[in-house]
């Protein structure tokens, strides 16, 4: 008797993405690891733009990642879980190196720190209705942006990366918020070391392909 093969489903793991949002570092992330997903682009924002998102996502936001049945929300995390579950190597680092305290702080200092401000002035500069713009919380969150950009520009004194003398995720995550700051004109305070960095980050082959990926899609600033 003949036994009847049952196929193998693999399951694809899922990007919902907006353009230059803070999806770009999953994406990014998932590019560098040469990983099986299936990206769903939106335009911004996905909540009033893309039909059933907030079925997805009720908090409305990007990016939405899937991978079975686990969803993430939080794109440091996600740049993290990927790198941890699916490609610890060249671009992660294991709780036992002696920078991991380091590469940590990083990576969740970058939302937190660099791109929390910039959120405050895209919105309170360019997206809120005229009557709602708030020019002083602009004015104090780039004060609050520019005064902790010294913090990369003194780490890239004596280095090419934030961690272990090599690329990781900690540089994708805080790239992409340099990145963020040079689309919306907010990069005049970068030194030197910064710009380089960018540059650098910028001109890698995933970065490359991210942004392919996106190009169809309208600018969100």
């Amino acid at each position: 008797m003949v036994s009847k093969l049952i196929p193998i489903q693999i399951k694809t793991m899922k990007l919902y993405h907006c353009r230059d949002s803070r999806s770009l570092r999953p994406l990014w992330t998932l590019e560098e690891l040469q990983l099986d997903y299936e990206l769903i682009t939106m335009e911004f924002p996905p909540r009033y733009n893309h039909n059933g998102y907030l079925e997805i996502n009720p908090l409305g936001t990007v990016p939405t990642f899937i991978d079975g049945a686990l969803t993430m929300t939080e794109s440091s995390a996600i740049c993290q879980y990927l790198v941890d579950n699916y490609g610890l190597s060249d671009i992660g680092l294991t709780a036992k190196h002696p920078e991991y305290g380091d590469y940590l702080n990083w990576i969740h200092r970058s939302d937190t720190t660099f791109t929390f401000p910039q959120a405050l002035i895209l919105r309170y500069d360019r997206y809120e209705k005229p009557e709602r713009k708030q020019p002083q919380v602009v004015t104090d969150y780039k004060q609050w942006f520019n005064s902790r950009l010294r913090s990369i520009e003194s780490k890239l004194k004596n280095s090419d990366y934030l961690c272990a003398g090599k690329f990781t995720i900690a540089d994708i995550c805080v790239g992409y918020a340099l990145f963020l700051a040079q689309e919306i004109n907010n990069d005049e305070y970068f030194g030197p070391h910064t710009r380089a960095y960018l540059k650098r980050l910028t001109a890698r082959d995933a970065f490359k392909s991210a942004m392919e990926k996106q190009k169809h899609l309208a600018s969100i600033f």
